[in-house]
């Protein structure tokens, strides 16, 4: 039996419900659909936002074989076989959900065949491109934001799924969707599956029934990194690992577990051990090359390393202290003698005048001389 969101999926931009910055008129992607432009594409937005239906309608427009795969269970065989099928003269466009899932060695497989035209890519990422793509695969891909949607976005889908729903759990709906259409859709479905109409209560108990899954938005995802972190600060190895593998277990990007890791060898660790930030570095290069399942040994082997570091908030807090004059002063001027002196003019106006480089004397603006952010002590 189709799933609800597939049957009402919208096969055209003018049934496409919000991205309006990308889809309305002279925006975009409209743009590319209209006058049939063949290019690559990463779309990069929460859940729910419409990133498959876009390229579901993009590919369309250009009459182009479609092919679709998850990057969580894909890799280089079904690169291989899409590359070497019969499109009869079709231009071919992928589809790779969760981008940010493929590994080093997978996006430098699939980099060749997106350079040369024989793929056009269309990705989707709920994570930023810019730490999850390669550089050579991302310049060669328009990188389009997505907003979640609108809750009057999500009342206009919750509409078109044909069912009869009161005001009250529709506005209901609206909230727990949290701009997440699926997540609405998925509600919708299991309910009336489940209980044969829509009500308030029938909602509610359709979503307590579901199995708990691991929202990477949702509070359990916040709260597992938190004790992570927090386990890893009081030099506690054992909680650490714990909740690592609970990550890993429920489904979490490694990446995003090792790129914490390299945040909290600066943050937490910093001076009193500053090696800790080449191993943490290293671990994030091991997990991005090696993937899982095995990458979770890196990240065990940094983890226990990093909660055993002596810790020195002391550089992190000089940081924030810096930062708010930064925010509270604006634009001070920059001492005379520490000014860059590249043309005649600036020398002549001082620029650089009287600079010695191993000076005692403060270097900071006028107004906040002898200001002290650094404190070794912590």
């Amino acid at each position: 039996m189709e799933p609800l969101a597939s049957k009402i999926r919208p096969e055209s931009i003018k049934d496409f419900v919000g991205q309006e910055h990308l889809v309305g008129k002279e925006k975009p992607i409209n743009i590319a659909i209209q006058k049939k432009h063949l290019f690559s594409f990463i779309l990069w937005g929460p859940p729910g936002c419409g990133k498959t239906t876009l390229a579901r309608i993009y590919a369309k427009s250009l009459d182009a074989k479609f092919y679709e795969l998850s990057a969580v269970s894909a890799g280089k065989e079904d690169i291989k076989q899409i590359v070497e099928e019969n499109s009869w003269g079709k231009p071919k466009v992928l589809f790779l959900d969760e981008i940010h899932r493929f590994n080093k060695a997978q996006q430098d497989f699939l980099l060749p065949y997106v350079e040369r035209g024989v793929i056009t890519l269309v990705g989707a990422t709920t994570e930023n491109p810019s730490f999850e793509v390669i550089p050579a695969l991302l310049s060669r891909c328009r990188v389009f934001v997505l907003n979640p949607l609108s809750k009057e976005e999500i009342k206009k889908i919750i509409k078109r799924t044909g069912y009869k729903i009161d005001k009250q759990s529709q506005d209901w709906l609206i909230e727990m969707a949290n701009g997440d259409a699926r997540q609405a859709i998925a509600v919708i479905e299991n309910t009336f599956n489940l209980y044969g109409n829509i009500t308030l209560d029938n909602l509610k108990n359709s979503l307590q029934s579901k199995f708990l899954r691991y929202d990477k938005k949702g509070e359990e995802h916040y709260n597992l990194i938190s004790a992570f972190i927090k386990s890893m600060r009081a030099s506690q190895p054992d909680a650490a690992l714990y909740y690592m593998a609970r990550m890993l277990k429920a489904g979490e990007d490694p990446k995003f577990i090792a790129r914490r890791m390299v945040v909290f060898a600066s943050e937490d660790i910093g001076m009193a051990q500053p090696t800790a930030l080449v191993v943490a570095n290293d671990v994030f290069r091991a997990v991005e090359n090696v993937g899982l399942p095995e990458c979770g040994e890196n990240l065990a082997h940094g983890v226990v390393y990093l909660s055993l570091c002596k810790k020195d908030r002391s550089a992190y807090n000089a940081y924030l202290k810096a930062m708010e004059d930064a925010e509270k002063y604006g634009n001070l001027p920059t001492p005379l003698k520490i000014r860059n002196a590249p043309t005649k003019l600036m020398k002549e106006m001082g620029y650089g005048a009287g600079y010695e480089k191993y000076i005692k004397e403060d270097l900071l603006p006028e107004e906040i001389k002898n200001k002290k952010y650094y404190n070794p002590k912590g």
